[in-house]
């Protein structure tokens, strides 16, 4: 049988499609009697097109285009006992469960060693809202290994008691309006995102502190669509931001590099136009997605009213 050479276009002409392959295709589709044409596999889109100084604006109901945090101190003078003491109920009666922190029987005294003792190692309290039962003891150790922000979060249901704050070092978050669509919002601009964080020394609530950390990758590039949803979600970032939960200090789970600025559990699209990495559009579920994330740190609509703009 004579096959009849198929010419095959390479629609972006750069490399040259296997010559077997395509004479194979091509066989295939010309018996189907269908037009042949091989196309590359999508392209990696990191970047939108170049913006120039005057298309940027300022995002509608947002005051200012950036941001910086500096270093907030915990609030100074309350020991974790009077913390505490705000988020608990006596328990005169412990059931004879295990304190989930130290495995020791609430019944029997706390098995955490080296405080302290400002409690009495016996003593069992029950979290307000949760209402989940722990050693005071025990809670006052977990609390003193955090952040000491006067707030605390169940260890095992994770509800958070006061304002959840974290660890990011100081660095510089800044937001604006850029012309261009996302895939998946064509009806809308853009919402771009830039975090400069740059290297430094850890602090005392870092892993290692005294030891310096490192920052790759920053500035660091991230995407909204500029829809309703979009700038709720940037209003919530902005309270993380200043709440320092964006980042942390940490090991990467990329590189395995230790003592290095990381993502705090709260997801970013730093792909602009396609999603290969996974961390691009369209994807129809991120905004969704990240105002679970962001719930989950205690950050929620209610948020946006407290925190001063």
């Amino acid at each position: 049988v004579m096959v009849p050479t198929v010419p095959v276009k390479n629609l972006n002409g750069s490399s040259p499609v296997n010559p077997a392959l395509a004479g194979i295709t091509g066989i295939l589709m010309s018996a189907a009697g269908l037009p042949v044409c091989l196309t590359r596999p999508p392209k990696l889109v990191l970047h939108p097109p170049p913006v120039s100084k005057s298309e940027i604006k300022s995002i509608p109901g947002v005051s200012n285009t950036s941001r910086k945090t500096t270093k907030k101190q915990a609030k100074k003078g309350k020991t974790p006992e009077e913390v505490l003491k705000k988020y608990l109920q006596k328990v005169r009666h412990p059931p004879d469960e295990d304190c989930t922190i130290c495995m020791e029987r609430l019944t029997a005294p706390s098995g955490y060693k080296g405080l302290q003792p400002t409690v009495k190692p016996d003593l069992v309290g029950k979290l307000s809202r949760c209402g989940h039962i722990y050693h005071i003891y025990c809670l006052v150790a977990m609390y003193n290994n955090g952040n000491k922000d006067g707030s605390l979060q169940c260890p095992t249901c994770k509800t958070i008691y006061g304002v959840k704050t974290g660890t990011q070092p100081p660095g510089k978050m800044e937001y604006h309006l850029i012309p261009h669509s996302l895939p998946g919002h064509p009806d809308c601009k853009t919402i771009r995102i830039i975090y400069s964080i740059p290297p430094g020394i850890q602090g005392p609530e870092h892993p290692n502190p005294g030891k310096s950390f490192s920052a790759r990758g920053f500035p660091r590039h991230c995407y909204l669509p500029d829809s309703e949803k979009g700038r709720k979600v940037l209003k919530l970032l902005l309270v993380a931001w200043d709440r320092r939960l964006i980042f942390a200090i940490g090991t990467s789970s990329t590189t395995g590099e230790s003592d290095t600025v990381i993502w705090n559990e709260v997801h970013h699209k730093t792909e602009f136009g396609s999603n290969l990495t996974g961390h691009g559009y369209p994807d129809a579920n991120y905004l969704d997605n990240v105002l679970a994330e962001l719930a989950a740190q205690g950050i929620s609509e209610d948020s946006t009213a407290q925190e001063k703009d």
